[in-house]
């Protein structure tokens, strides 16, 4: 297996090392699909509908007055449609996702053209700068926020309704997966920034994850409540470990502070994944275990192909994470041998090692179940 492996042949992909992580990539011989509309006979799961952040964004905030966009030039230099609104170099972790489902690429709800047809594979939500708090990321001006989201999905439903009968309607919403990826911008665009919001003042740790998971409860039973039977929750990756707050560390170090600080909310979303199990047995809410995904990553960067871990490929200032991504910037030559793309959001390599954990990952990845498992029930 020596040399280099690409994960697809259709102009598109992520080229990696020989070492362990061609194993996790063979896998991804995926279709690397460009189009958006109808859906294969191959497709595992009727369709997918995303909600979340910039991490997962396809073009959501390149229809809203916002300061939080990457529809510029270098992102998505190694994604074949070039810049589309995706804070990466190349696909996101929900584009891997649904490759592996069998789906095209799921549209972002604010284009204009997303309708019609090219719903029925799903549509991302997905807005940078969201959070589970309606306040979290105002600095950044508009986007859609959880619960705005949640009525952006409801919208689309008005739209699927005349498309096929009732019954057709219930079985395809049973069968859909819905990917939900909040709190990191709860975090680090509200609570870590005591100059701006006042959360850090008035809520220890504990009690703003206690408060983002009762918020995130009501918003998930109201998804539960119109229809949708499968769940992915998302927990938040290591925060203090991205260039932006290795900018503020010691050399060499991640800020503990704000990795410890996490535990209370990822803790919860699985207790919380457990609760919502038990009662809802007719739906299956699964955990998918990011904090140690993206961990393992840094810890054994060698064994995915990764030889660095500590600052962005794009970006300015120490670590490359204390001004992100400008337009028309060089970013690194090397880019899947860097875990992180700019100062927040990781490279399409680390995004396929996040995917295929998701896909086929073992009960620590993917609590109680994966998605491929899931896409079978």
């Amino acid at each position: 297996m020596g040399g280099k492996k690409r994960i697809c042949d259709e102009g598109e992909g992520v080229w990696l090392g020989s070492s362990g992580v061609v194993l996790i990539m063979m896998i991804l011989v995926v279709q690397c699909s460009t189009s958006i509309g109808s859906v294969s006979a191959a497709a595992q799961v009727p369709a997918m509908f995303i909600f979340g952040d910039s991490l997962i964004d396809v073009g959501n905030n390149n229809y809203l007055s916002s300061l939080a966009k990457s529809n510029y030039y270098p992102y998505g230099c190694d994604f074949r449609a070039g810049p589309s609104g995706r804070f990466s170099n190349g696909r996101t972790v929900v584009d891997m996702l649904g490759n592996l489902l069998g789906l095209p690429y799921v549209p972002p709800f604010a284009d204009p053209n997303t309708k019609g047809t090219k719903i029925l594979g799903g549509v991302n939500y997905a807005s940078a700068a969201a959070g589970i708090l309606d306040e979290t990321g105002q600095h950044f001006g508009q986007r859609y926020s959880l619960s705005q989201q949640v009525l952006n999905f409801e919208s689309t439903l008005d739209q699927l309704r005349p498309m096929m009968s009732g019954a057709n309607m219930t079985q395809y919403l049973a069968k859909s997966i819905a990917v939900l990826e909040f709190g990191s911008n709860d975090y680090i665009n509200n609570y870590l920034l005591p100059s701006l919001y006042s959360s850090s003042y008035i809520y220890t740790p504990p009690a703003f994850a206690n408060l983002l998971l009762n918020r995130y409860t009501q918003q998930i039973l109201a998804l539960h409540s119109v229809g949708l039977r499968k769940f992915v929750l998302a927990g938040i990756g290591p925060l203090g470990c991205i260039p932006n707050q290795r900018a503020l560390a010691q050399p060499g170090r991640c800020v503990d502070y704000v990795n410890q600080i996490l535990g209370s909310f990822n803790e919860g979303l699985r207790s919380l994944a457990n609760q919502l199990n038990t009662n809802h047995p007719g739906a299956i809410f699964v955990y998918a275990n990011t904090y140690a995904a993206f961990g393992d990553m840094l810890n054994n960067p060698a064994l995915y192909g990764f030889s660095v871990i500590d600052r962005g490929c794009c970006g300015i200032g120490r670590n490359r994470g204390q001004i992100t991504c400008l337009p028309y910037s060089v970013p690194c030559a090397n880019r899947n041998q860097y875990i992180f793309w700019d100062a927040y959001h990781p490279t399409e390599a680390a995004n396929a090692v996040l995917a295929w954990r998701a896909f086929n990952g073992s009960p620590s990845d993917c609590y109680p179940i994966n998605v491929q498992q899931m896409a079978l029930i």
